[in-house]
């Protein structure tokens, strides 16, 4: 990528891990400003108050996909501390961890088996990433490996792909796994977005570990 500015038509249009890895090498250092901001991005607030919301003695938080730290900003505000991000993107980590609301970054790629204890997190927060060009359904496996009995999850999904990228499916299939489930429709921009943009939905799913 030669050009920073952040494009959404080019992250949904990602097709490999290394695709990402060299996208958001070049959007890290704009991407609050000229994405997040510009477009009035709201997402990343709205799942970390649903996850305080309903937080008890969920610690710690694995953010997945953190990229920049908009959710773990927004758990910060929430009073919600001992976070680690997680995320393929080194570039977008290193701003992540520049905002001091994550205790750790983890680099690793979230379509592959991941090197975390089984148990290991209480707590589980994701903007963004489940979504076109990105990560999909089978990842959320490695997900509930990694949480202990009890752990909350607060998992964004683009609501067009939540049934046709099959997350319903999947939710079925972890029905044995999880409990207390949730589906929540949620804004991802706000009213200050560009209006073709105000459209969009996420499918929040909201559920805790067996």
């Amino acid at each position: 990528m030669s050009d920073s500015k952040p494009d959404l038509k080019a992250a949904y249009s990602l097709r490999t891990p290394q695709d990402s890895i060299d996208l958001y090498r070049d959007w890290a250092k704009t991407y609050d400003a000229d994405f997040a901001q510009a477009n009035d991005y709201c997402y990343p607030a709205l799942i970390a108050k649903i996850f305080a919301e309903r937080a008890k003695d969920n610690l710690p938080v694995l953010d997945v996909g953190a990229g920049t730290g908009l959710v773990g900003e927004g758990l910060a505000r929430q009073g919600i501390q001992t976070v680690d991000a997680i995320d393929i993107s080194a570039e977008m980590l290193s701003v992540a961890m520049e905002k001091g609301c994550y205790r750790k970054a983890i680099r690793a790629d979230l379509t592959m088996p991941l090197d975390i204890p089984d148990g290991r997190y209480g707590g589980f927060t994701c903007a963004g990433t489940f979504t076109f060009g990105h990560v999909g359904p089978d990842s959320i496996d490695e997900l509930i490996r990694i949480g202990r009995s009890g752990a909350l999850y607060v998992l964004g999904i683009n609501a067009a792909l939540y049934d046709e990228g099959g997350f319903r499916a999947k939710f079925s299939e972890l029905d044995k796994n999880i409990r207390g489930f949730e589906l929540l429709d949620t804004p991802v921009y706000g009213k200050n977005a560009p209006e073709d943009m105000q459209r969009a939905r996420s499918a929040v799913a909201v559920f805790y570990k067996r």
